[in-house]
C-alpha cells in the first residue's frame, strides 16, 4: 500500500514539474510575442492539440511579470526530454536575434 502512495506522490510531483515547464513555455513566448500554438505545432505536428498547454494558456495566474531567458528555457526544455520544441524555440531564438 505505501508503494502506492509514493507512485502516486512520483507522478503528482511530475506532473506539477511538466505543468511548471508548460508555464515557462507560455511566458517565454509572450515575452517574445510568440503564439506558444503554432511554435508547439511546428515540433509536433501529428499530436493532437495539447489540453496541458490550452489550460495553462486560459488560466490568467499572475505570470506576466516574470521574463523567462532563451537558456533557461531551452534548459527547461530539454531536461523534460522536449527536444523537438527546444529545437523550434532555438529556430526562434536565431530569428528573433537576427532582427
Amino acid at each position: 500500500m505505501e508503494f502506492r502512495n509514493i507512485d502516486e506522490q512520483i507522478i503528482q510531483k511530475y506532473k506539477e514539474d511538466e505543468t511548471l515547464m508548460i508555464r515557462l513555455f507560455v511566458q517565454w513566448c509572450s515575452n517574445n510575442e510568440l503564439n506558444p500554438h503554432t511554435l508547439y505545432k511546428k515540433a509536433y505536428p501529428y499530436q493532437i492539440e495539447n489540453a496541458a498547454l490550452q489550460e495553462v494558456i486560459e488560466s490568467d495566474d499572475g505570470f506576466d511579470d516574470v521574463h523567462i531567458d532563451n537558456v533557461t528555457m531551452l534548459d527547461v526544455l530539454q531536461l523534460f526530454g522536449n527536444e523537438d520544441l527546444a529545437f523550434v524555440v532555438a529556430d526562434e531564438i536565431d530569428r528573433l536575434s537576427s532582427k
